[in-house]
């Protein structure tokens, strides 16, 4: 931008002896947190060898322990043996070029700058798609819907179509409301929903409230306490919520902030979407933006619960879910048909539910 000049100044009208410059600093954009690799395990990554390829994994089988008395005749159990398969059928890419003429006349090194990039987004998709399918989602073209494919064999014959157990996705009557049965909620809609979206979400707000209302740390309590009834081993878990439960959460009174939440210097810190060194209610806490959500989200305010507008939260043990990457690469080469460089790179992957017995959902929105 010129500088500015007085009325019928005109010594060097065009203002070009003034030059636009050009930082070479360049404004990053911002990063989201990958929670993924901190609450899967990776067990069976060394047998993957390529794309659609499976491995079975063979489950420890069932045994009867029967009541014995002097004389009894002893009956051999006969050994049942169940398998599942993990299957490496997700992928993603990306491909981008540079021309010479761009590359030697740049100050910046667009190429490094754009390979950075491009590598983040491969890690954010795929943190994305693997939140999704443990949650029971699927992220199709920016809207996600419940899934309905089942990946490989179900770990557990008793899951749904996405995999999950039924009993253990917490809805509103989990906490004395009601179905709302398609009627119009706070979100202003109205409609019959199928799949996850019957479950008409929990309102939840700090220290809780009457009817269906609940506290954060209520849900937490009542899936710690799902998982301990189910026998899930202390160790290992997790919990992983979005900005919005953990902005009512932080709510709660000082005594929680101080004794259950604060890390050991007293500063709560953020490494890789991990909350605090410390455990909430015996859980490792996640915040993640890339869980499920359905139309406004969980900010959308409604104390009887809303089929509508609504996040989802999800919890676990580090042995529920299992990711390998298969190949995880980035080339360059040069372009047949102009002078450019081209640089692609690709992440081939599978995921896999192992324990959907360990793995509690909960659909949510803001109380008032």
């Amino acid at each position: 931008m010129a500088f500015p000049k007085a009325a019928n100044y005109g010594n060097l009208p065009n203002g070009a002896f003034s030059p636009t410059i050009y930082s070479r600093r360049v404004q990053k954009a911002f990063r989201k947190s990958s929670v993924v690799d901190g609450c899967t395990n990776t067990d069976y990554f060394g047998e993957i060898s390529n794309m659609g390829d499976s491995v079975r994994i063979i489950k420890e089988p069932d045994i009867t322990v029967s009541d014995y008395a002097r004389g009894t005749q002893l009956a051999t159990q006969t050994i049942t043996d169940k398998d599942f398969s993990l299957v490496v059928d997700q992928a993603s890419y990306f491909q981008f070029a540079v021309d010479d003429i761009e590359a030697n006349h740049s100050h910046v090194n667009f190429q490094e700058l754009a390979t950075d990039r491009a590598a983040y987004k491969l890690k954010d998709e795929y943190d994305a798609n693997v939140l999704g399918y443990m949650s029971g989602w699927v992220n199709n073209s920016g809207t996600w819907t419940p899934n309905t494919t089942v990946h490989g064999t179900k770990a557990n014959e008793s899951a749904g179509a996405d995999e999950l157990l039924d009993a253990n996705k917490l809805r509103i009557t989990n906490f004395g409301g009601s179905e709302l049965g398609g009627s119009a909620d706070g979100s202003s809609l109205s409609g019959t929903n199928s799949g996850n979206d019957d479950l008409t979400s929990i309102p939840i707000k700090a220290g809780g409230g009457a009817g269906p209302i609940t506290s954060p740390l209520a849900l937490l309590n009542r899936i710690a306490r799902l998982m301990d009834q189910a026998n899930v081993d202390q160790e290992g878990r997790w919990f992983i919520a979005d900005p919005v439960f953990y902005e009512i959460l932080m709510d709660e009174d000082s005594k929680f902030i101080n004794s259950d939440f604060m890390s050991g210097n007293g500063v709560d810190t953020l490494r890789n979407g991990k909350l605090s060194s410390a455990k909430v209610r015996g859980f490792r806490i996640h915040k993640s933006n890339n869980l499920p959500y359905k139309n406004n989200g969980p900010a959308n305010i409604s104390d009887t619960g809303s089929e509508h507008s609504y996040g989802i939260v999800v919890a676990g043990h580090d042995s529920a879910v299992a990711t390998a990457t298969q190949i995880n690469k980035t080339e360059s080469f040069r372009s047949p048909d102009t002078f450019a460089d081209v640089v692609r790179g690709m992440l081939m992957y599978g995921r896999k539910i192992l324990r959907p017995e360990t793995i509690f959902t909960a659909n949510y929105n803001s109380a008032a």
